[in-house]
Order: C-alpha cells, then structure tokens, then sequence
C-alpha cells in the first residue's frame, strides 16, 4: 500500500488523538484498533526520538461526552488533554437510535442534535489543539446544497461555521454535492468514495459473479448518480444504463416533486446481473421501482450498492421485494448508524470503512498525499485480477 511506504519515512504533524461522538463510538474503537496495528508494525527506524513518543499507544481515543439537562440542553466535556493533539473528532449525524428527555419527554437525536453536540465537542477543546478535523461519513444538510427558490443554504453554512469555529480539515463520504466546498475555498474538504469496498463485499457474497461486458453492467438509478455509475462501469470494463425521473412539476408533495415513472435509457439488460449504484437509499421507493424493472427487462440477478443505507420507512418494502425476486443483494457500507436487525436479512451485505478511514486518518497524521487512497482504481483492478484467477 503506498501510503504506508509514505508514512514510515514521514513525521506526525503532531500526537494523534480521535474524540469519537456516541453517534459512532463503535466505528471509532474499530479505527482506533486499525491504527495500533499499522503503528505496532512501523518499520520506522528512529521510534526513540522525542518525537515519537506518544507515535505507539494501545489506545488513540479520547473519551467525551455531551450530558444532556432535564430542560434537552447540553454541554459538551473531553475526559483528557488534546492540548497540542492532532484530534480528529467523528460524528454520524444520521444515528437516531441515540435518546434523551426534555421535560420527560423521549426524543430521539436527529441531525441537528448530533451536529450541535459536534460543536459542543469542538468547543470543549478550547482551541487547545494543534490541528483540528471533522470526520463526518454523513455530510450534515448535505442533501440542501444548492438553493431553489427562497430557500436556506443549510450545507454550506454548517461548514462555514465550523471553519469558523477553527476546524481545519473536513472528511466525508460521497457528498451529495461536493462542490458544497466552494463555501469553504481556502479549507481542506474531502470527500471519499467506497466503490472499492462496493465490490470487495459484493464478491465476497458472490464469489461466483462474473465480472464482463457479456455479464454484468451497471445502472444509474437517476441523473444525478450518472458520475458514480460512469466511473464504476470504466473501471470494470463494463457497459452502463441510467433512469431518469419523470416528475409532475405541477405537484408539490413533502416539499419536492413527486415522481411519475422511471424512464430507462441503455443496451438490453436481458440475462444480465445489474449493479445499481446510488449514494443513498432513503425510503427506498425509487431505488426499489428501478430494481423491479430491471428484473421485468430479463436481469438475472439485481445488486444495489449504496453508500449510506439510511432506510428511513424500515425495511418491509425490501422483505418483500427480495421474496419477489426483485433484488438479491443491498450492499450498504457502516458509515451511518444500521439498526440491528438489518444484519438478519439474507439479502443484507455491509462493506465496512472502518480500515479505510483509519488509512485516511493515519494519512493525514503524517501530512502525507492522499491521492492514493482517493483514487481506488488500481486497487479494485488487483481485486478483478486475483477473483477472475480464481
């Protein structure tokens, strides 16, 4: 891997700290883990300099908390140090299954919640930190990027803010919109892109896919996923297909456009197995419509990759279109909060980040180029080479 070649002969930009929210402690120890691996196993040469000595630890995490008050108001506290630390603080905006009272009330967090409690964080450090960034897998208000209309500009003012606020570099996964960062031009804003792990996972569940044109093709389940689906497609070796939605744009309905029908424009799917790609599933209604004409238009087998599976009307609709024969695989990565049941589910596949983003992490650390891990082409064609040998 090149990026561990970089790192053995790079300095730490300073102690490596990572303050992972409740919303995602569990993917934090997994990074956590990751990192005492790649450090124990350093072929640095000079770990007895000064400058190393905090570079092997057993544990990189700092434990912090946002106690909430009877009233649902909060404040933020970090249970160590992080005074000239490299911290990186990790929040998953989109885990409601995390509750607290107001007046004894029950509320679950919502997006705004878990994103004021990053403040919290932020501001408990004090501005003590040598370096802060913001790993954020779930970019907050991400899908208000651009305004219609009189509309607020959600996205690009949580990110301002919390440049604001001191943070130096932000880390997401497949922006809705990355261009959201030209509201934080002189920033580091990066986004990541799973499509390695998308098929690392898909062939490890069908070891038997056969990965060609005459086989396999990938679609895009609207207009905006068309880059995702164009890369993934090239890279393959694939050809590729796209929906588009039709809407009734004299209709407003929970605050957009209802759609009418899915058109599709692409070569004859028949006797195919389709990789349908998309950022997130949400309700799943779109996605699942795609999936069911596509397997009217004679796929064999229909796979769909997403990056966030948000699943927000629970997972009947995906029972029932899996027993139909409708879908045989949803691929989702652990960046946002599953609930547990999600992994019962024989059609279930989850591509973990957690190695990946302790990479990313490790990486930045040590101010090396990410280039590497942001380009996963090479990677995915060494993963093409030893499945087909097989």
């Amino acid at each position: 891997m090149p990026n561990i070649t970089l790192m053995e002969s790079a300095l730490p930009a300073a102690p490596l700290k990572i303050a992972a929210l409740d919303s995602c402690i569990e993917m934090g120890k997994r990074i956590n883990d990751y990192i005492v691996s790649f450090r124990q196993e350093t072929l640095k040469k000079s770990l007895d300099s000064p400058l190393f000595s905090s570079y092997q630890c057993d544990n990189y995490l700092v434990e912090c908390h946002c106690p909430r008050f009877g009233t649902g108001e909060a404040k933020g506290s970090l249970c160590s140090s992080v005074r000239g630390k490299d911290l990186f603080v990790m929040v998953d905006v989109c885990n409601y299954s995390l509750t607290y009272t107001v007046n004894g009330h029950l509320n679950h967090m919502s997006p705004d919640d878990h994103y004021q409690d990053l403040k919290r964080v932020i501001s408990a450090a004090n501005g003590k930190a040598h370096r802060l960034n913001v790993i954020m897998p779930f970019l907050y208000e991400s899908r208000q990027h651009k305004r219609t209309k009189r509309e607020s500009l959600d996205c690009a003012l949580a990110l301002q803010e919390l440049v604001d606020m001191g943070v130096d570099n932000i880390i997401t996964f497949d922006a809705h919109d990355p261009r959201v960062q030209n509201a934080i031009p002189l920033y580091g804003f990066d986004s990541f892109n799973p499509p390695y792990q998308f098929m690392k996972a898909l062939l490890r569940a069908e070891p038997d896919l056969l990965v060609d044109k005459e086989h396999l093709m990938i679609v895009s389940p609207d207009e905006g996923a068309m880059h995702r689906a164009v890369y993934f497609s090239n890279v393959l070796g694939v050809n590729m297909g796209m929906f588009y939605k039709r809407r009734d744009y004299s209709t407003i309905i929970n605050g957009k456009n209802p759609i009418v029908a899915h058109e599709f424009l692409g070569d004859d799917i028949q006797g195919k197995h389709v990789i349908i790609i998309d950022d997130m599933i949400s309700s799943g209604e779109s996605m699942l419509d795609v999936a069911k004409q596509i397997k009217e238009r004679g796929a064999k087998r229909v796979f769909v990759c997403t990056s966030f599976g948000l699943f927000t009307e629970g997972f009947d609709m995906f029972d029932d279109y899996y027993e139909k024969g409708y879908i045989d695989r949803v691929i989702t990565t652990n960046l946002t909060y599953l609930p547990p049941e999600a992994t019962d589910k024989p059609y279930f596949v989850i591509a973990d980040m957690s190695k990946f983003i302790a990479l990313i992490i490790d990486s930045l650390n040590h101010d090396i180029t990410l280039s590497s891990v942001m380009n996963p082409t090479d990677k995915i064609h060494r993963l093409l080479e030893r499945h087909n040998s097989k």
